[in-house]
């Protein structure tokens, strides 16, 4: 039997909660498992770093800050397996590189292309603990040394679990599972037992924080069990699998999501002719931005108070990261596409909800934007899929609209969600 356990930053972030690791991973050592760890950098190690390369230098290069940024986790890698001896167990500690995650030369944003794990099969077949640090590998056609972007540990320990054939991949965190809506918001989020790769990539993609996105897209396409736990208790936590069959009291809605990361571009005056839209989006995607919501309307005659036909306001949300050079390069081709200004706005939230109950139910979107209107929550823009809706509203209206939308379908649980560490992972 063989296991893939990803701990994160919360989970390893003092001497002490290392050693509590160390006794879980023996425990399952000891229960006759082969154990694969991989681990993340200790608490806020990485923003740390961040926060000292951008003291040495206002502009560091991808290749360095990708140099520096992985020596967080070489370091938590180094320690726990240096707890795991001391518990009388052998184990050994890789780089990502070493471990054999090729990815592409993407420095801070680089995806996985294949692993080669011989060194970890040979440390398995040796009788050790092997513990891989994460969100790391090493370029495939550069050999340079690459990080896979935030919260990506979380991929490398799925795609290590394909690799090996494991039987399922732990991700420890500092919840007890997915809940229905982040614990921190709602007090009364329910646990879910079991979620499909489907809404859970859905609510992955809408804000929720418990598992990183491009996890989730590798364990749908790699067929991969993922087991979601706290490192704090022993509770059974939440299942993300492929439920061939729904459960027989399939909830409306499985969870609410939020996001607070995303900012919303006004392209104003925009000539309504054919084309212009076209040029708009080809001038981001060249940026390499990626838009989420995007909403068209009738501009506004500057010179008068009616509308006026012959323009069109574009709008559409994207992450706040990219606010700047997006505004740079639509700005570089404000003659070219003849808009007549950029309104920048960072001060709004996503708020979504999700579930597959919605294709068989309608009323849901009315019941959603109900419940928004008796909160007092006005909503900028809206989008859709099969199972989910989302909204943008302000920013200080994401918690109350989080909340409202939980209690509208009858999410809410008697108890209190207990979270053990508070960084959501």
């Amino acid at each position: 039997m063989r296991v893939v356990q990803k701990f994160g930053g919360s989970s390893v972030a003092d001497a002490q909660s290392i050693k509590r690791v160390a006794e879980r991973i023996v425990a399952t050592k000891e229960r006759g498992y082969d154990v694969v760890v991989v681990i993340s950098a200790m608490g806020d190690t990485t923003d740390e770093l961040t926060d000292l390369a951008l003291q040495v230098s206002p502009n560091p290069r991808p290749r360095e800050l990708d140099m520096l940024l992985t020596a967080g986790e070489r370091i938590s890698a180094a320690l726990l397996a240096m707890a795991i001896n001391d518990l009388g167990h052998d184990a050994r500690s890789f780089t990502g590189s070493q471990a054999g995650v090729l990815t592409t030369a993407a420095h801070g944003d680089a995806r996985i292309i294949d692993i080669t794990p011989g060194r970890i099969v040979t440390a398995l077949e040796d009788g050790d603990v092997v513990i891989v640090a994460g969100f790391q590998g090493v370029s495939q056609t550069t050999k340079d040394v690459t990080t896979l972007g935030r919260g990506a540990s979380d991929t490398t320990a799925v795609a290590l679990a394909a690799a090996l054939g494991a039987d399922h991949c732990e991700i420890y965190t500092d919840v007890d599972g997915v809940f229905t809506a982040d614990p921190r918001i709602v007090k009364a989020a329910r646990r879910i037992p079991e979620i499909s790769y489907e809404e859970m990539l859905e609510m992955a993609a809408s804000g929720a924080k418990i598992l990183h996105l491009r996890c989730v897209e590798y364990a749908r396409r790699e067929n991969v069990a993922v087991h979601v736990r706290s490192s704090f208790s022993d509770k059974p936590g939440t299942w993300v699998k492929d439920l061939k069959e729904a459960p027989v009291e399939q909830p409306l809605i499985s969870g609410v999501a939020h996001d607070r990361s995303e900012a919303k571009i006004t392209v104003v005056g925009v000539p309504d002719q054919t084309g212009k839209a076209a040029a708009i989006f080809n001038t981001i995607a060249a940026a390499d931005i990626n838009v989420d919501m995007i909403v068209q309307n009738i501009s506004h005659d500057p010179d008068g108070d009616g509308p006026d036909p012959s323009r069109t306001d574009i709008s559409f949300t994207l992450p706040q990261s990219s606010g700047a050079k997006a505004i740079e390069v639509l700005g570089a081709k404000k003659d070219d596409i003849g808009f007549t200004g950029i309104v920048y706005n960072d001060a709004i939230g996503k708020v979504s909800v999700i579930g597959v109950g919605m294709r068989s139910h309608p009323g849901v979107t009315a019941k959603f934007f109900a419940a928004l209107a008796a909160a007092g929550i006005n909503i900028d823009m809206i989008s859709t899929s099969e199972i989910r809706i989302s909204v943008v509203v302000g920013a200080d209206f994401v918690d109350k609209a989080v909340q409202a939308a939980h209690t509208a379908f009858g999410l809410d649980a008697e108890g209190e969600a207990v979270v053990y560490a508070g960084t959501g992972r």
